[in-house]
């Protein structure tokens, strides 16, 4: 089973240097976090799987890396500045604020447990206010961007002209966005800044439907790719109310978190909402110019968006497992390959200079395939232990008798299964190992 307590996954996060608490030694910073060492990895290991799926593998998909701050009216046009706001209310016993369309009981404080205490609902919007210059006034004034895609509706026609691009295609983005949450926490998962990978597809409007259901199935079915529990993730259709105002359908990838089903990643249909209206504000032309037609008009948008923190959180909740191995508990993270950060430990019986030697020489031609670690302290059995906990999915034992056989012992993490083979053939057995899974 998964890790059922967000305790177990923060406490393993922070003894393995996956995440820490930001500004920690200053009494921390609610809802910020700082990746370790491990959690870098991890994070930068499910950028690339996406990229890869989204771009790379792609003949109709490019990438961009837009700006942080964009001028003030990317946001009002957009609609952000009016309306990109949650449902505020206050409780007049303790003061805590929440999120109304969040709470289980909307007449009971979740804090203090009374009743009929909240204030009337205000709208708080979301937006992370800076200043531009030495003048702190609205001239100046601008925001951190809380989404990624508005940087791309305004770069269309750059990339379209550029690369050269027909419909349909598609233009992907990973990077930071910052939204001024009311209630942040459950640990990683809602936090004021975090970073996205979104991807905008350009279609025909009458081909929207199609390509809706594909990015609906697509999605689904990277996170299944990538080893997580099909009982554990869904697809769930949003209600009319809760369409965003750019929305004309929209779909959450859940995943079955501690506290319950919650959203991983959403799929939209933005229609041709962001593109007309930066041309209308603007007055820059984005419509699509169809040559053999003769037509222009405004592409229709598909957007699936995700967040590469969340899904780091719900990939070690998925991966979490704890075994009984010889009347001892196990605690391992079944990562695959992919994610893991880890992907091969190589441990010497020994610190001896002979062992150390050949540790040396075998962590070299690991060192240019994959991302390895060399570990020479504690016993092995507890070497092995921590390598499972950090999700490696094979460690290299060099013992005494690799300096006689030049062979060595090689551990698989889920079924703890060992082969002994010669240092030569190492790399090949591993790479038949990973096959097409890295």
């Amino acid at each position: 089973m998964p890790a059922d307590s967000l305790e177990t996954i923060a406490n393993l996060s922070k003894r393995r240097g996956f995440v820490f608490p930001a500004s920690e030694i200053y009494g921390g910073l609610r809802s910020s976090w700082d990746y370790g060492p491990l959690g870098a990895e991890l994070l930068r290991n499910i950028r690339d799987a996406w990229w890869t799926t989204m771009v790379r593998d792609r003949d109709d998909v490019v990438g961009l890396d837009s700006s942080i701050i964009q001028s003030r009216q990317v946001w009002v046009a957009s609609g952000h500045e009016e309306s990109f706001t949650d449902p505020l209310v206050e409780c007049t016993n303790c003061n805590v604020r929440s999120r109304l369309d969040k709470l289980e009981d909307p007449e009971e404080c979740p804090s203090c447990g009374k009743r009929g205490t909240f204030t009337e609902v205000r709208d708080f919007n979301l937006l992370l206010k800076t200043f531009l210059g030495p003048v702190e006034d609205d001239a100046a004034l601008t925001y951190l961007r809380p989404e990624t895609a508005q940087g791309i509706f305004i770069n269309f026609e750059n990339v379209r002209r550029s690369s050269r691009l027909r419909l349909p295609f598609g233009i992907a983005q990973i990077g930071k966005s910052f939204r001024n949450e009311i209630t942040p926490g459950q640990f990683v998962f809602r936090t004021r800044e975090f970073e996205q990978m979104e991807m905008e597809f350009f279609c025909r409007p009458d081909e929207v439907e199609h390509w809706y259901q594909y990015w609906l199935d697509a999605r689904m079915q990277w996170y299944l790719d990538l080893g997580m529990h099909p009982d554990r993730v869904r697809m769930r259709a949003h209600q009319p109310e809760e369409l965003a105002h750019y929305a004309a359908a929209a779909s959450d990838v859940e995943y079955l978190f501690p506290w319950g089903w919650d959203e991983l990643e959403g799929v939209a249909n933005r229609t041709d909402f962001d593109l007309r209206a930066h041309t209308e504000s603007s007055g820059e032309d984005l419509r699509y110019y169809d040559q053999e037609a003769d037509e222009r008009f405004f592409p229709y948008v598909i957007e699936p968006a995700a967040g590469v923190t969340r899904s780091a959180f719900a990939f070690l909740i998925d991966a979490y497992q704890e075994e009984e191995v010889r009347a001892e508990t196990r605690v391992v993270l079944k990562l695959h390959p992919k994610l893991a950060p880890i992907k091969v430990a190589v441990l010497p019986l020994s610190k001896k200079d002979d062992l150390i030697e050949v540790t040396q020489r075998v962590a070299k031609q690991l060192r240019s395939h994959w991302a390895i670690e060399v570990d020479v302290t504690q016993s092995i059995g507890r070497r092995y232990r921590r390598q499972d906990e950090i999700g490696t999915p094979y460690c290299v034992t060099i013992d005494f008798d690799t300096l006689e056989d030049q062979a060595v012992t090689v551990r698989e993490r889920d079924t703890m299964e060992q082969d002994r083979l010669p240092i030569q053939g190492l790399v090949s057995y591993l790479i038949d190992k990973f096959g097409d899974r890295l």
